[in-house]
């Protein structure tokens, strides 16, 4: 191994644009359990297809509809 290496010539790798990043989620167990049984299926990882997931939502812009009901007293 040499003591130093000279990178002036070097040329950035053009797949880096679509590197993952590791990110901590809380997810729950039932959700897991959900995309691990789809893997067991399909034979892509859990956490393959939650991303392929994500990913469908992002590009179509999905947007989550949420209504918060009020307890009547």
């Amino acid at each position: 191994m040499r003591a130093e290496y000279d990178f002036t010539n070097a040329v950035r790798n053009p797949y880096t644009k679509n590197e993952k990043k590791a990110v901590t989620i809380r997810l729950e167990m039932d959700v897991i359990e959900y995309f691990k049984r789809m893997a067991l299926e399909t034979g892509i990882p859990y956490q393959n297809l939650i991303n392929l997931y994500l990913r469908d939502c992002a590009e179509h812009r999905r947007k989550l509809s949420l209504e918060w009901k009020v307890k009547e007293k």
